[in-house]
């Protein structure tokens, strides 16, 4: 029998006991060589949530499937924490005639004891993950109210986050002027995206600009000085690039537009290009 071996660990489950990366894998490559199975290959997902699919190893491992025969975890919330995402999986591994083993539940998925047993600890883990999630969200409200830290997810362009605060990034923060500016006089959200690729300016990960890019740029309360969290609005006091009334502007020209694709002024298109 060949075994792929899956550990997963997110950020929340590196403080626990024996959910670090090197516990699962030394137990479940023990638990391959008790039972005389071979390791067709280890899958590791380290700081990725088992609420979703898109986790690089995962699918990896999915695409890899000719490789082995059984799919071997060490405990089930470590492959989903989302019934329907293990249903869906349950359903890919009987049509490809794999099968599924659980070393601390000790599930047999040939037996249709064994397969509702195994849905009901699933949809058991489905609860505590979403409570978890419940109990985050109210902490996040909490912050916002008091104002206390950035509460958006990664780090936005024209800043760095430090100790919660958005420290502005001066090369960035020029950007964000220019593409104000530049909708302002009267470009398409493509045609400035153009403009900063052929001017080379890459985007906070290093990529290409796209128009969807610059329209998330433009419609951020951010860089007006505010923050929207859970329909809760907060300054964080941070440096703004416009002000809150150039703001509002820029939205009612965005939806204008929306609307009338032809209503942006041709003639202060020429104005942008020294912008």
């Amino acid at each position: 029998m060949r075994a792929a071996i899956y550990a997963r660990v997110s950020t929340d489950d590196q403080a626990r006991e024996g959910y670090s990366i090197p516990d699962q894998l030394k137990r479940l490559n023990a638990y391959c060589k008790a039972k005389g199975w071979k390791v067709a290959g280890e899958f590791v997902d380290d700081g990725y949530s088992g609420r979703n699919i898109d986790r690089p190893a995962y699918q990896r491992m999915l695409e890899q499937r000719e490789d082995w025969d059984v799919l071997l975890v060490l405990k089930m919330d470590r492959i989903h924490r989302n019934s329907q995402n293990f249903a869906a999986m349950m359903d890919h591994l009987n049509a490809w005639k794999k099968q599924f083993n659980s070393m601390q539940e000790k599930f047999d998925t040939t037996t249709a004891m064994g397969r509702f047993v195994m849905d009901t600890i699933q949809r058991i883990a489905q609860l505590e993950s979403e409570q978890i999630g419940e109990r985050v969200k109210i902490g996040m409200v909490q912050k916002a109210k008091t104002a206390s830290g950035y509460l958006g997810s990664g780090i936005p362009y024209g800043y760095d986050i430090v100790e919660g605060r958005l420290i502005p990034i001066e090369a960035e923060m020029e950007v964000v002027g220019h593409i104000y500016r530049a909708y302002m006089c009267g470009c398409s959200l493509s045609e400035i995206a153009q403009g900063l690729n052929e001017r080379g300016t890459p985007t906070k990960k290093g990529k290409v600009w796209m128009k969807q890019t610059v329209s998330r740029i433009l419609r951020n309360p951010l860089y007006a000085g505010y923050v929207v969290w859970d329909d809760i609005v907060f300054s964080l006091g941070h440096t703004a690039v416009v002000t809150p009334e150039r703001f509002n502007l820029i939205q009612e020209l965005m939806e204008r537009r929306r609307r009338d694709p032809g209503c942006a002024p041709a003639h202060r298109r020429v104005e942008a290009a020294n912008v």
